[in-house]
């Protein structure tokens, strides 16, 4: 249940797709005066390299963001993050989506993650101090007993890696409870696009469950033989104004990089 490591896929297709939409999201929402809360339910370690040995071996972030960057307008919130990243920690250093908000939040915003794997929680202990707070604990209890957070008005992100398979049947029940509690917060859901279809029956069902959830997907072929994630997408409840445009801009230029 914990062996899933990101390091082996930072930067890859499916984070430019995330980190873009969500650095954008963050940037809008902290463009507002109201304080805002930052959630995330599997948060990683926050800082990866991508010239490390793992990264290099499966060649992601090589088809990922080392290919596209250059494709984002360097105002861009999601550049701004990278090169905020790459002058505290190097050349070769990508931001997770906790370090992403870490960069883009202000100080009166209030970021709340939860990371069970003990290497990776110390690892983002270490990284964001007193900027955050970094729980051990199961991110879906955890975010049950926090909402609705303070500030009300927030993002949560929830980014499982889908190791266990039944997340794909409790995460509907999982995000219906979290938006009962907290009815105005922006409740995005990562995914995966993987050859067996799994994601499809979550989706039906979340979007049956809350009619006003937009989808916003990207398809790409493998990047290797036998790779079997041919896309990835976000479920976003209580979407920012002008996401979907925004949405439609990152994914043609994931396809016309």
């Amino acid at each position: 249940m914990l062996s899933y490591q990101h390091l082996y896929h930072a930067g890859n297709l499916a984070d430019v797709h995330k980190h873009a939409l969500l650095a954008w999201m963050l940037d809008y929402m902290a463009s507002k005066d109201k304080p805002l809360s930052y959630l995330e339910t599997h948060a990683g370690r926050g800082l990866y390299r991508l010239d490390s040995s793992e990264a290099r071996r499966t060649g992601e972030a090589e088809a990922g963001i080392l290919r596209l960057e250059r494709a984002f307008a360097p105002t861009h919130p999601y550049l701004r993050a990278i090169d905020a990243t790459r002058a505290a920690h190097g050349k070769y250093h990508y931001p997770g989506s906790p370090l992403i908000a870490a960069h883009l939040l202000r100080m009166v915003d209030r970021i709340t993650l939860a990371e069970l794997h003990p290497q990776e929680h110390a690892a983002l202990s270490q990284l964001l101090r007193e900027r955050a707070r970094v729980e051990k604990r199961d991110g879906f209890a955890l975010m049950q007993a926090l909402c609705p957070p303070e500030p009300r008005r927030g993002v949560m992100m929830i980014d499982p890696s889908y190791e266990v398979k039944a997340d794909y049947e409790t995460i509907p029940k999982f995000i219906a409870t979290i938006h009962r509690k907290w009815n105005v917060g922006v409740i995005v859901l990562w995914y995966p696009i993987l050859t067996a279809g799994l994601h499809a029956g979550m989706i039906d069902r979340i979007t049956s469950d809350h009619p006003q959830a937009q989808v916003f997907e990207a398809r790409f072929p493998p990047i290797r033989e036998g790779h079997r994630m041919i896309g990835t997408g976000l479920v976003v409840l209580n979407a920012p104004w002008g996401m979907a445009e925004e949405a439609a801009r990152i994914t043609a230029l994931m396809g016309a990089a």
